[in-house]
């Protein structure tokens, strides 16, 4: 969603822009000119976190990710969804409950139209300064004077600068200028030629060439792009007003050091002499210039007043408080990461992928399905990057909860009934007593919340993490983490803990493994069984996250699968077990149609 990203980029720019600024003010007077500068660099860093994949520095194990726009409604309002029935499995059927979100998305359309307009309005600024920038290149002559050229060549040297860089002159400009990444150019103003000098042309020419040096000019489209991207915080706009009265600061400090104590006022006489000749001020973005407001020209002779050749700064200062900025500006990562990952992906790595082609049995749908079989040792994938993304398990989950509990010696194989406490469920098959072989069959949400909540929030937390389960979020409401919520599991993911699960790489009890694995059997026949779950997440009253995984054993193989669809209002466990079902047929693995249906149903 665009809102959670915009609200991510205003949080992360402000924060940044006010360490900087703090880390400034505390300890501006340890560092140099240019390491006052080059610390501004870490808001370029900064700003750019929002764009950055979070899979390179995802956290979201140790940090929640959940949606804190869920609220889950009481049972009693709770709206009963997806009676769909798969064909062949008629007796499997969807037991889901719809939870409640705020429908934000006009609310998040209305705050793009609002961005874009803001980034289009910057975007025609900037264009305008460019063809200004233009106007000015194409109105100007070359510059005539070879005792002054010969000087600029000299001050190259001193610079130790070998690329071409043309010197014009241009009754538009009032303070000389340089602009251009890949020809570059130096523009004097031709109504002070008369009473510049040769000291006064080495300034100039010493001035503009570190800030070439120095690679401002690159600067200045980096810190345009992030003003367009970022008008909406003006704690950006007052950082990049800092910046730029630093660089010119440093870059004033760069000249001094060049020059003999003699020449110091001498080179801030030039400055303040096109501050009271000039008309006004540039304010072109994509050049910098000698002069600037009168603010700003205030503070740089102050600076070049108080300058002195001796003084020296201690390298160790400016090295810790630049380590001190880089380790508190990091502390985002993780909050970036948790705030801005709704899907988080899992990287999945296997040579002996086969990708097959499947579209047609997912027609109206997005989704994905994964299969892997255990004699080749391979995985046949269909849509690849949808398989590696982590969604919902919905329930699915129930499988592991069951298993959690176990475990935890909550349940056992022999005593696993819970009482019904009279409460009115959605669905009367829900009303009743419930061991763990009729809960997951029928998939019923209040004993599996009751499990979770005997089984304790740090033993369920410390399960997922142990067997990698998804992103092993369970930061949502704890009743129902895994129901459209912060817990997330991409398809690939699931196969690979059926794989788990069904070959006990756990170390759980042989017996609980068994015990969930005869409530997953959906039906049998001469040749096969098939085991399997479903789940549907539906937000708002509408179907929008179909789940079916399980496995099929034949007498010599066994394969496993998961299949997902998504869509805006018609995406059942019901729907993925019929696209499910059609493709193993397809494939040649399973035929329904021959089995003994068990009449499970599951959710």
């Amino acid at each position: 969603m665009f809102l959670t990203y915009f609200i991510l980029g205003l949080l992360v720019s402000s924060f940044s822009v006010t360490v900087i600024l703090l880390i400034r003010k505390w300890f501006g007077r340890q560092l140099t000119a240019k390491w006052h500068y080059h610390l501004w660099m870490f808001l370029f860093i900064a700003l750019a976190l929002p764009f950055i994949p979070t899979d390179l520095y995802n956290f979201s194990s140790l940090f929640g990710s959940g949606d804190i726009n869920q609220i889950n409604v009481p049972s009693s309002n709770m709206k009963k969804t997806g009676t769909d029935m798969i064909q062949g499995l008629h007796l499997i059927q969807d037991f889901s409950v719809s939870v409640n979100r705020p429908d934000l998305s006009l609310l998040n359309r209305g705050v793009m139209g609002l961005w874009l307009s803001g980034m289009l309005l910057f975007t025609f600024t900037m264009v305008r300064g460019w063809l200004t920038i233009r106007r000015i290149k194409n109105y100007s002559s070359p510059f005539s004077n070879q005792e002054v050229l010969v000087l600029f060549e000299e001050c190259k040297k001193r610079l130790q600068i070998k690329k071409p860089i043309e010197i014009v002159i241009s009754n538009k400009v009032q303070s000389p200028m340089i602009f251009g990444l890949f020809q570059t150019y130096i523009v004097l103003p031709s109504q002070h030629e008369n009473w510049l000098s040769l000291k006064n042309y080495e300034y100039i020419f010493l001035h503009e060439l570190n800030h070439y040096k120095n690679k401002d000019l690159l600067t200045n489209y980096v810190i345009l792009f992030y003003q367009i991207i970022y008008w909406f915080n003006p704690l950006v706009w007052l950082a990049f007003r800092e910046m730029r009265l630093d660089r010119e600061i440093a870059c004033d400090t760069s000249v001094l050091q060049l020059l003999d104590d003699h020449s110091i006022s001498d080179y801030g006489n030039t400055i303040i002499n096109f501050l009271d000749l000039s008309k006004r001020s540039s304010n072109l973005q994509l050049v910098t210039q000698l002069n600037g407001s009168k603010l700003q020209i205030k503070k740089r002779i102050e600076q070049i007043s108080a300058y002195k050749h001796s003084a020296k700064k201690s390298i160790r200062k400016s090295v810790f408080i630049y380590v001190l900025a880089s380790i508190i500006l990091t502390i985002q990562l993780p909050f970036v990461s948790a705030f801005a990952t709704e899907n988080d992906r899992y990287y999945f790595k296997n040579d002996g992928v086969v990708h097959e082609d499947l579209h047609q049995f997912f027609k109206g749908y997005e989704g994905s399905f994964v299969l892997y079989d255990h004699n080749a040792q391979q995985y046949r994938i269909y849509n690849e990057e949808k398989s590696t993304l982590r969604i919902s398990p919905d329930s699915t989950y129930k499988i592991y909860s069951a298993l959690f509990a176990l475990e935890s010696n909550v349940i056992s194989p022999e005593e696993s009934k819970l009482s019904w406490d009279g409460t009115e469920q959605p669905y009367e098959a829900w009303n009743m007593d419930q061991d763990v072989s009729s809960a997951l069959q029928k998939s019923v949400n209040w004993y599996f919340q009751e499990l979770d909540r005997r089984t304790g929030f740090k033993t369920i937390q410390s399960n997922l993490q142990e067997i990698n389960y998804g992103n092993s979020d369970v930061s949502g409401e704890f009743s129902e983490f895994w129901n459209e919520s912060s817990l997330k599991i991409s398809p690939v993911e699931q196969v690979q803990l059926l794989q788990a699960f069904y070959n006990n790489q756990f170390g759980y009890k042989e017996r609980h493994i068994q015990a969930v694995k005869e409530a997953l059997l959906l039906e049998k026949n001469e040749e096969a069984r098939l085991s399997g779950k479903t789940g549907t997440g539906a937000v708002n009253g509408k179907n929008i996250n179909g789940w079916f995984i399980g496995y099929v054993e034949t007498k010599n193989n066994t394969y496993f699968f998961a299949t997902n669809i998504q869509n805006e209002d018609d995406s059942s466990g019901s729907k993925a077990g019929e696209i499910t079902l059609s493709i193993l047929k397809e494939l040649g693995i399973y035929n329904e149609n021959e089995g003994e249906k068990y009449g499970k149903k599951h959710s």
